[in-house]
């Protein structure tokens, strides 16, 4: 797998964690109290004299972890104070044993009510963990809402609660944290939709679990980073030419979107391709070339036109500012017919959805990268059924339309058809028009360098995002998708 951290479901967490107990002999109550170290210690980093802590448990397994943490500062002469939710009979198992050394130990527990929750010190939510199996009521909702209305920080438990370890989708309402800590698994939830929005940073602990418990339980999606698939690219040698770099044709720029197409081109460009041509309307000729001298643009009025420059071409990116006109479906349809690797994005997609072309046979020449209104439609669905459970919608789209598919967003989802890929980078900023046509571009010159089109995917994706956090310290606000093209270049060396 290229990322380097798995990621796991809610239930996966929880055969890691029956394996750990049942088949490594480490006991619930143990791996319970490590959870509760490891969470102290983290706090402190965060918040080294804390005036107060006001702990939130529930019922479960994380209010467990809840009264354990209690425990530990309470040892250490914090002042702390346990808000217990629910029916504290309905405390049981480990959880029911860590209540039971909390209260030994003189730690304050009291039912909670909204208005006993201060501003000072830290909040911690240990009230439902990963085993929340649909929205969020009763008495949690007040709660989760105390706890956003508070103005001290809040450091989350395992997952901050209503949030979809899954999916990152808020179930109903959720927890905003400004810290999660997070054990034995990486949940995936965190890192896409609204799970990076409402965790804040995210500090991991295995709880000394060993090797083998993992080994035990594949996991099927990793997040990735950018330094290792940086390898992916060798260093040029001193005899490098640009015939050995690849020729990248852009198809688009119908009227009115002649910047999608020059920006993708441009991309392509200062990631490396040898060559870049760009197929476009003939009114735009004079701008590109006046913009970026480098590329080569033809104007073109029929389909004919089009036959020497895939010919000549080694990879197409196609959709950058295509448009749906009948000129626009004419050259998807040259280029879809040619056999060669193909970078699909906005109005091919768009064309592809609508049916003009018929059926759609997949292929595994070609990289896929909808936005999820882009994916909706590719799946004969709505956006929110898209966004409810990402990784089911990346999956879906790759087994209908083969290939690689990138549904971006936060924390875009990327598989060619095994396990699914993440990656985190960016950041608000992006949403402006014409980062997409730019990220098309980077992916058609990797794929032009000889990657495969799941390490062109997986590097341009983090590239992208890389390229974008760097832009955005000089503020996300009116960030444009063309800052993101000399950091790229940078990141790339």
């Amino acid at each position: 797998m290229l990322g380097t951290e798995n990621l796991y479901t809610a239930a996966q967490t929880r055969a890691l964690d029956q394996c750990a107990i049942y088949e490594h002999n480490i006991a619930g109550i143990t791996l319970m109290s490590r959870a509760a170290d490891a969470t102290l210690r983290y706090l402190l980093e965060v918040w080294p004299e804390p005036e107060r802590l006001q702990i939130i448990c529930g019922t479960g397994n994380n209010g467990g972890d809840g009264f354990l943490i209690a425990d530990l500062a309470h040892k250490r002469g914090i002042n702390v104070i346990v808000f217990r939710l629910g029916d504290p009979r309905k405390v049981s198992g480990d959880a029911a044993l860590a209540l039971q050394q909390a209260q030994a130990n003189g730690v304050k527990i009291v039912p909670f009510q909204p208005d006993l929750l201060m501003s000072e010190g830290v909040v911690v939510d240990a009230m439902l963990g990963t085993g929340l199996g649909g929205e969020v009521r009763g008495v949690v909702v007040e709660a989760i809402a105390a706890v956003n209305a508070c103005t001290a920080p809040v450091l989350a438990v395992d997952i901050p609660s209503g949030l979809c370890a899954d999916t990152g989708t808020v179930l109903g309402s959720a927890v905003a944290a400004d810290l999660t800590v997070t054990f034995i698994a990486l949940k995936r939830g965190l890192f896409t939709l609204q799970g990076p929005e409402y965790s804040g940073a995210v500090q991991f602990s295995d709880l000394a679990v060993s090797p083998e418990v993992f080994a035990a339980v594949p996991a099927h999606c990793a997040r990735l980073a950018l330094e290792p698939l940086l390898e992916c690219l060798p260093p040029r040698s001193a005899s490098a030419h640009k015939g050995m770099f690849g020729n990248v044709l852009v198809v688009g720029g119908d009227y009115g979107f002649a910047g999608a197409a020059a920006m993708a081109a441009e991309s392509a460009l200062r990631c490396g391709a040898g060559l870049v041509q760009l197929a476009t309307r003939p009114e735009h000729v004079a701008a590109v070339v006046a913009r970026t001298p480098e590329v080569m643009p033809r104007g073109i009025v029929s389909g004919e036109e089009f036959v020497s420059m895939v010919e000549a071409a080694d990879v197409l990116v196609v959709g950058p500012g295509l448009g749906q006109s009948s000129w626009s479906i004419e050259l998807l349809r040259r280029s879809l017919a040619c056999g060669k690797p193909v970078v699909l994005d906005a109005d091919a997609l768009n064309i592809m959805a609508a049916g003009t072309l018929g059926t759609i046979d997949p292929s595994n020449n070609w990289v896929l990268t909808p936005h999820p209104g882009e994916a909706a439609r590719l799946l004969g669905c709505s956006t929110k059924q898209v966004q409810s459970d990402r990784f089911a919608a990346v999956s879906a789209l790759q087994q209908r339309y083969g290939g690689v598919v990138i549904l971006k967003g936060n924390g875009s989802l990327i598989t060619g058809g095994g396990n699914i890929l993440l990656s985190d980078y960016g950041n608000p900023g992006m949403a402006s028009g014409g980062m997409g046509d730019v990220l098309s571009g980077v992916i058609g010159a990797l794929l032009a360098q000889h990657l495969s089109p799941l390490e062109a995917a997986a590097l341009g994706a983090c590239l992208h995002g890389a390229a974008a956090d760097i832009a955005a310290q000089e503020g996300q606000r009116g960030l444009v998708a063309t800052d993101l093209i000399p950091k790229l270049r940078s990141l790339l060396g």
